[in-house]
């Protein structure tokens, strides 16, 4: 059986060290399971419910929307904004979450990590990621935890995929999500 992950990550920026986590993962992937890395959040319109009318959805959320329907389990990865989740990562939660009780992330596990440059890698973000998924609908696997502090020091000449302990940790995070993801399919 293979298994679909979508990846969402929530810092825009080029060199993102969230974005070369996702990359790492991608790598990572355990036999069998596709992750695939979404494009786009940056074009999608706040969440409106005047333009969210069937027929006329903006062509960028329809795409999330349609990408995170097809999928069987979600992965964020998400940076710490003043103490939060980005507003790029919010937007495609509330995106996801409608219709109400029917939205594409309905009932898909989900996962939330990243790394942060703060002492706690992010965990105040991923606390409100999870959060906020849970209440729009999505299974969030609550033991499914990777927090990296210090990340502008910790990546600053190596990637993320050259660290034996990230890579030893983002390999379970894919196995217990994938093991999830398997279970709500079957």
């Amino acid at each position: 059986m293979s298994v679909r992950i979508l990846a969402l990550v929530g810092s825009l920026r080029a060199g993102s060290t969230n974005r070369q986590l996702a990359d790492t993962a991608v790598k990572l992937a355990p036999e069998g399971v596709e992750i695939t890395i979404y494009e786009g959040l940056a074009e999608i319109p706040f969440y409106n419910e005047d333009i969210d009318v069937e027929g006329s959805v903006p062509a960028a959320a329809a795409k999330l929307r349609a990408a995170a329907g097809e999928a069987d389990a979600l992965l964020f990865f998400s940076p710490e904004y003043n103490g939060t989740m980005p507003g790029v990562l919010k937007n495609a939660i509330d995106w996801l979450s409608r219709p109400y009780g029917a939205g594409a992330i309905s009932g898909k596990p989900v996962a939330v990590v990243g790394t942060a440059f703060g002492q706690y890698g992010g965990l105040w973000a991923h606390d409100d990621a999870r959060k906020s998924v849970g209440i729009a609908g999505g299974t969030v696997v609550e033991d499914i935890k990777l927090s990296i502090p210090g990340s502008l020091t910790r990546f600053a000449e190596q990637h993320p995929s050259d660290d034996a302990e990230v890579t030893e940790q983002l390999t379970h995070v894919l196995a217990r999500l994938t093991k999830e993801a398997a279970a709500a399919k079957a």
